[in-house]
């Protein structure tokens, strides 16, 4: 075969070198299995000579899919998200599927335009986070038939697709050891609940228990901060300055944890001696820490990953588990022990 000079070679190039029609190299580019292996490596050769790459708009007009799926993450600025994506695009390059990616900035409105814009370029499906969406994006969704998979919740009565756990029961086994260590002053530095249902579930988690066990999560040993250790630093002082104060504090996610513990030691106050600190996700840094710290684990790449193969089972339009449970642990380390200032109310 002579390989013609093209720097931009065609369909019909690859073809003319392959001896085979054009409507041939379509086919065994789209629908391999349809062809003969021998055609197939006559056509793959030919490909190979001459560096073709198909062409993803006609690709896409053959397949009627583009190839590509949206994700819009609430920030990328946290290591749980960036395993997140990590996962997620590991798993959905194993069926030759791109990830767009689009951030929202725990804003539904901006939300709902990211998600939009990823679809108008062609997003086949998409992945969002929790079930805090604008009316207008399901609505948008639905109208369309749009795979969506909904991730870091689990909502068994939902008719979504969902991968996740029970931030509720989560939060409630935290609270529950705290006050078997003999907590009574628990406090809770938790995330922004606007637009974020699962901050707002871990809250809830935390309330349910502590009114289960006769105690209460007054106004002012509850505070909501953004993801950031300088607002969780300043979050720890307010809550340390009530009185009396707290002997355990529970945060909505480890990166709040982790400035608690700074702001802690900056205060003066041994970690756990004068005050226990959970947090939630398990990021690497969390047992690194000294003292290392007590967290919720969260199985972060098997649920990303569980989420993909859930996605790519839509968009085949095979049948597909509504509703997923990621099961998640207590993991105790040096950062908790038993309450031992514990003061009258």
């Amino acid at each position: 075969m002579t390989a013609p000079e093209n720097s931009h070679p065609t369909i019909d190039d690859v073809a003319r070198l392959a001896g085979v029609s054009t409507a041939t190299v379509s086919r065994v580019l789209n629908r391999p299995e349809s062809v003969s292996e021998s055609l197939r490596k006559k056509v793959a050769a030919a490909v190979e000579r001459l560096g073709y790459v198909p062409h993803a708009g006609a690709r896409a007009l053959m397949l009627r899919r583009s190839g590509t799926v949206g994700a819009v993450f609430p920030t990328v600025d946290n290591a749980i998200f960036a395993t997140a994506i990590d996962a997620l695009q590991r798993r959905l390059a194993q069926s030759d599927i791109q990830l767009l990616i689009a951030t929202s900035g725990y804003d539904k409105t901006s939300e709902m335009r990211q998600a939009i814009n990823l679809v108008t370029r062609g997003a086949d499906a998409l992945v969002l986070c929790g079930f805090s969406q604008h009316p207008d994006l399901l609505r948008f969704m639905a109208q369309r038939s749009l795979p969506c998979v909904h991730v870091m919740v689990h909502a068994p009565d939902s008719q979504h697709i969902s991968v996740g756990f029970d931030n509720v029961a989560a939060m409630a086994q935290a609270t529950q050891y705290l006050i078997d260590l003999g907590h009574r002053h628990i406090a809770m530095l938790a995330g922004v609940t606007h637009s974020n249902d699962r901050a707002m579930q871990r809250v809830e988690g935390v309330r349910r228990t502590l009114q289960a066990a006769g105690l209460d999560l007054p106004a002012g040993r509850l505070l909501e901060r953004a993801y950031a250790l300088a607002d969780a630093r300043d979050g720890l002082r307010q809550l340390m300055a009530h009185q009396p104060a707290p002997t355990a504090v529970i945060c909505g996610n480890d990166v709040l944890a982790f400035g608690a513990m700074l702001e802690a030691a900056s205060l003066g106050l041994q970690v756990p001696r004068d005050l226990s600190i959970v947090g939630f996700d398990d990021l690497e840094m969390a047992r690194h820490l000294q003292p290392a710290l007590t967290t919720v684990r969260v199985p972060t790449q098997a649920m990303w990953s569980t989420a993909a193969d859930r996605l790519v089972a839509a968009i085949r339009g095979e049948p597909v588990q509504r509703s997923t449970k990621i099961d998640v642990a207590l993991v105790v380390r040096q950062s908790t022990g038993p309450a031992t200032s514990v003061k009258p109310g």
